[in-house]
């Protein structure tokens, strides 16, 4: 008995130990009031120093698992045991409701092909990490934690932080927005604010209409909510405006979803003009819209784009989801919605029903990190790396791809639209046996099109691997997929 310690690299050597005797109890190789070897005899049995098995026993003592009896040493002390006379086998699918099996059906991380070490991958549109400013972030951490260390690692508040609301709703100014009667609800993210919004909204239609196609995330979150999903065709600067006016005379709608700038998948950037287009036609048949503000910092050419719910001016009609995941730390997951106050009054309830607040602790520190403006040096940075990844991978596609048709003004990805009868995921297939990943475009689509479509992320690839990946992709297409 305990000649099977072994010493592992991770972690204090008295933790490693503690958890060692407190596995033997609990399966029942110690049994109860059975003495423990003294410290000094398990320190030479183990090789270990007798401190290490002092602190060893000293925690189990403290946790009830072993007890000391003066001028005896150590025993084991009451412990319900794992052994068991029966075995149950419980179907939990026959448990599960239909919103987690189709959750489980509609999951893309399950059922796509997986990535391996060593293949180039175009799947991610994650921002690369060598770019993280992890420095400073460290100091923003540091500085936030001597301030008010105390209160962020407290609980807080359903609607948020109030720093970071207050610093939300003067970035959302800069951008045109009029924040009078407008308040702001800070998220785990786009997908919790959305999530939230559906749950809240009153089904009378039980349809949205929104571009065709769409983010698939929320795609997923329309599905998993019942509702009827009526997309509209896309051209190169927006969504198709006269499909809108015929759809919305001809039928209800409980709410439209948008993204207007660097569109998710097609990298679309919508123009001013039918950005106000939609606006007052939207305005007309009284129907709210739910704007993405997806990426909307990567524009690597022009001018600033006013988003949509800048055109609302005091209105109260658009509500926008924001986020900096796809630009800064995603691993933080903060969002945040941006609407009516009295909207943002109901969401708050929902949002303290649900998950009672998003963490103080990064809401708090991502307040630091863009008050210290840190930020825009980063943001900078970041633009000019992603350019020139964005026009490396369109001159790539545009030198080794036969496509029909190709989008993408900026962002971190291209959206590649082939000849019509060529299947993107047959290439797919082909292509991974080359070591080349890419998101087939079927799962953004609407209604079943898209067969003969893929998006391209770069953000995370060297500039080598976007040539050559992209000259696999080509050089499949031209050599594999004909006939």
């Amino acid at each position: 008995m305990f000649n099977d310690f072994k010493v592992l690299d991770e972690g204090p050597v008295y933790v490693q130990l503690k958890k060692y005797v407190q596995d033997m109890i609990v399966k029942g190789h110690l049994l109860e009031h059975q003495k423990l070897p003294s410290t000094r005899e398990l320190s030479k049995l183990l090789t270990v120093s007798r401190n290490t098995v002092l602190n060893a026993y000293a925690e189990l003592e403290q946790d009830g698992i072993i007890y000391a009896v003066k001028g005896k040493g150590h025993f084991v002390g009451k412990v319900t045991t794992l052994k068991t006379s029966s075995i149950i086998e419980m179907d939990w699918k026959k448990r599960l409701n239909d919103t987690t099996l189709l959750a489980d059906e509609i999951d893309l991380i399950r059922q796509d092909i997986h990535w391996q070490k060593g293949m180039i991958s175009f799947i991610s549109i994650a921002p690369e990490e060598k770019l993280f400013d992890v420095e400073n972030f460290k100091r923003a951490f540091l500085t936030r934690m001597s301030i008010e260390g105390d209160i962020v690692l407290n609980y807080g508040y359903a609607k948020g932080y109030k720093p970071l609301i207050d610093y939300l709703l003067g970035y959302m100014e800069m951008k045109g927005v009029d924040i009078s009667n407008k308040d702001i609800l800070i998220t785990n993210g786009f997908t919790e604010g959305l999530d939230i919004l559906l749950s809240s909204f009153a089904k009378k239609s039980g349809r949205v209409l929104c571009e065709n196609p769409t983010h698939h995330a929320a795609l997923k979150l329309f599905r998993m909510h019942g509702l009827d999903i009526h997309g509209i065709d896309m051209s190169d600067d927006g969504v198709d405006i006269g499909q809108v006016e015929q759809d919305l005379a001809e039928k209800q709608f409980d709410f439209a979803y948008f993204i207007p700038s660097y569109h998710n998948p097609t990298g679309i950037v919508t123009s001013s003009e039918k950005r106000n287009a939609i606006f007052q036609l939207f305005s007309k048949y009284q129907i709210p819209i739910v704007e993405d503000g997806f990426n909307e910092e990567l524009r690597y050419t022009g001018s600033h784009l006013a988003p949509l719910i800048a055109f609302s001016g005091s209105g109260n009609n658009i509500v926008y989801i924001g986020s900096f995941s796809k630009i800064l730390f995603p691993g933080l997951r903060v969002g945040w919605i941006l609407a009516d106050k009295e909207l943002i009054s109901y969401l708050e309830s929902m949002k303290r029903a649900r998950t009672i607040h998003t963490s103080t602790l990064d809401q708090a520190v991502l307040y630091q990190y863009l008050q210290d403006g840190y930020f825009e040096k980063y943001l900078k940075k970041a633009r000019s790396v992603y350019k020139k990844k964005y026009e490396l991978a369109r001159q790539a596609c545009m030198q080794y791809i036969p496509f029909s048709r190709i989008t993408g003004d900026g962002g971190l990805h291209l959206f590649i639209e082939l000849e019509e009868g060529v299947d993107a995921r047959i290439l797919l297939e082909k292509c991974y046996n080359k070591g080349v990943v890419f998101y087939p475009g079927d799962v953004f689509f609407t209604n079943g099109r898209g067969n003969n479509t893929f998006r391209l992320g770069f953000s995370r690839l060297s500039d080598e691997d976007i040539i050559r990946g992209i000259q696999i992709i080509g050089d499949t297409l031209k050599n594999d997929m004909r006939g």
